[in-house]
């Protein structure tokens, strides 16, 4: 059940609702909850190789990112967007768990493009460093090792200084890890009832095409939004528990979400999943404030509503912009019968134990500092910024070793952090004193779902500070952290920390994998029309021959 005081909190975070709302910048959507909601195709691998020698099965893909045309408004002319496989979102990768694959992102677009598999432990050179470019015409095999537990990723646009551009434009997909023995296990809805959802909010122009956000230093908040490409859409479902995989896509807009019935009441809901998979129990709230590229998974039960519609809403959230006829995200139309009662009992008491990180004797602890210089100068982590290559690396952090790291805001802005390689268990977030004018302190509060929750991204409100703990493991080598607000992230919130090797404790350096730049791995001249399988068997054969997910001692 939720606390007193964290119901109090939930209503204190939605108080800006009542700020005054700027005039809109796109045209107005005349089709709300018109056209139902778009689920993104499965993505189906072109070859499989099982290696004879450790029976190890390996699938490979082939994603080629590309222009394509498609109509928003009704009444307006096409959008130019860029997505994988030609869609936005991109397909979905369903992929079980301890099954390696590797995945060829081929560029057929004009921009360069950088892939990070967010969530995933992935070796450096696999890991998305945003210098490690695929120009135009070029491809880059990325080898995912998904031995981590079963958890919602995603893959999106990381190339340095565009990320914004190529995101923007729908660059993002949904990469699932899944455990069916613990799916089975807690019997929560599956199949045609777990619904993956990818939230967006976009400006867009007179003529119906997405705005061009290219000069834009500070954040682009969106008045518009879309849910799996779709705007406004609205969601045909039984009066049955479904599970809901929800990923926040945006560029720089926090979502703060209500679902409401008819009579505008809140209505709640369970949250079962975070960025790194189950929590350790479900958790009830009426409200979930979503970061960009955070993912959470929720549960709503529809049985109490059948011939009803219910609307998922959110509310103006910290320092973003709000505007006019912003509110409402997707509808619910409840239908009166129920096809399958699989996954649709009493949620469990508890989920899974979280694999925690411990505190350590003489444990590091290490303070970040996110801040601005000026009112429109660069975006900085300990007043430094990555496009500074001798300055970039701000940590060197031993294998296997945990640290507490300090998060520290204050500038008024809000920051969604994300630390490449590790989860971490969120500690405590206090409000400090802010420093730019007009903005208030923080919350003071971890939220009932975060502390049920191992995280890959920390919500650092405005004037917050947030401490987390992560274990660095199980991979040496260089790797980013920075602020998911993409422009942010492009204006140059963004540093590099090293995880090296101790051989004391039984760790070795690895050095084919620990450098992100290597040229081994680096994207080459793509010379075919398409990948065909004896080159896939060959190139899986090749990288389960490398050895790079094999377990350290």
């Amino acid at each position: 059940m939720v606390s007193a005081s964290y119901l109090f909190a939930a209503v204190v975070a939605l108080l800006p609702l009542v700020s005054a709302q700027l005039p809109r910048k796109s045209p107005v959507y005349p089709d709300e909850f018109q056209h139902e909601l778009p689920i993104p195709p499965v993505k189906r691998p072109l070859a499989t190789y099982t290696d004879r020698r450790t029976g190890k099965i390996m699938d490979f893909y082939e994603i080629k990112i590309k222009k394509f045309k498609k109509q928003l408004f009704p009444n307006l002319g096409e959008a130019t967007l860029v997505g994988y496989d030609g869609i936005a979102p991109g397909p979905t990768f369903k992929v079980r768990k301890g099954r390696e694959t590797v995945v060829r992102f081929v560029n057929e677009y004009d921009r360069p493009s950088a892939i990070h598999l967010h969530g995933s432990y992935s070796r450096a050179p696999f890991d998305g460093w945003a210098e490690d470019t695929i120009a135009p015409g070029y491809y880059k095999d990325y080898y995912y090792p998904n031995k981590q537990t079963g958890r919602s990723l995603w893959y999106h646009d990381h190339a340095v200084g565009i990320t914004a551009l190529n995101a923007y434009a729908g660059q993002a997909g949904f990469y699932l890890i899944e455990e069916p023995e613990v799916e089975r296990r807690l019997d929560l809805p599956q199949g045609d009832y777990d619904i993956p959802l990818m939230f967006q909010s976009r400006f867009y122009t007179a003529d119906g095409d997405i705005s061009d956000i290219s000069t834009e230093t500070t954040s682009t908040y969106g008045d518009t939004f879309s849910v799996n490409g779709q705007i406004l859409p609205r969601f045909s479902v039984e009066p049955r528990k479904y599970r809901f995989r929800m990923l926040n896509a945006a560029a720089s807009r926090t979502f703060n979400f209500t679902l409401a019935g008819q009579d505008n009441d809140h209505i709640p809901f369970w949250v079962v999943g975070s960025d790194s998979g189950f929590l350790s129990h479900p958790v009830e709230t009426t409200s979930l404030v979503q970061a960009m590229a955070e993912r959470w998974e929720i549960v709503i039960d529809f049985s109490k509503f059948a011939g009803q519609n219910l609307v998922l809403k959110s509310a103006k959230t910290f320092v973003d912009e709000d505007y006019a006829g912003t509110g409402n995200v997707m509808q619910f139309r409840v239908g009166r019968r129920v096809k399958s009662r699989a996954g649709n009992g009493p949620l469990p008491g508890s989920l899974v134990d979280l694999d925690l990180p411990t505190v350590q004797d003489n444990m590091v602890v290490q303070q970040f500092n996110f801040s601005r210089r000026g009112p429109t100068g660069d975006w900085t982590i300990n007043n430094k910024t990555f496009h500074d290559p001798l300055n970039r690396l701000v940590h060197n952090v031993p294998l296997g070793t945990t640290e507490k790291w300090i998060l520290h805001g204050g500038g008024g802005w809000s920051h969604p952090v994300h630390i490449h390689l590790v989860d971490f268990q969120i500690l405590e977030r206090i409000p400090i004193e802010p420093r730019r004018p007009g903005t208030e302190p923080g919350r003071d509060y971890v939220t009932p779902y975060e502390a049920a929750a191992l995280k890959d991204v920390a919500d650092l409100g405005q004037n917050e500070q947030v401490t987390v703990l992560a274990k660095y493991a199980p991979w040496d080598g260089l790797y980013m952290f920075h602020c998911h607000n993409l422009v942010h992230e492009d204006h140059d919130m963004m540093a590099a920390f090293n995880v090296t090797a101790l051989p004391e404790k039984g760790y070795s350096e690895s050095g084919r994998f620990v450098d992100p730049m290597t040229q081994e791995f680096r994207a080459k001249p793509y010379p075919f029309r398409a990948t065909n399988y004896r080159t896939a068997i060959a190139v899986l054969k090749k990288f389960s021959e490398m050895g790079a997910y094999n377990p350290k001692a």
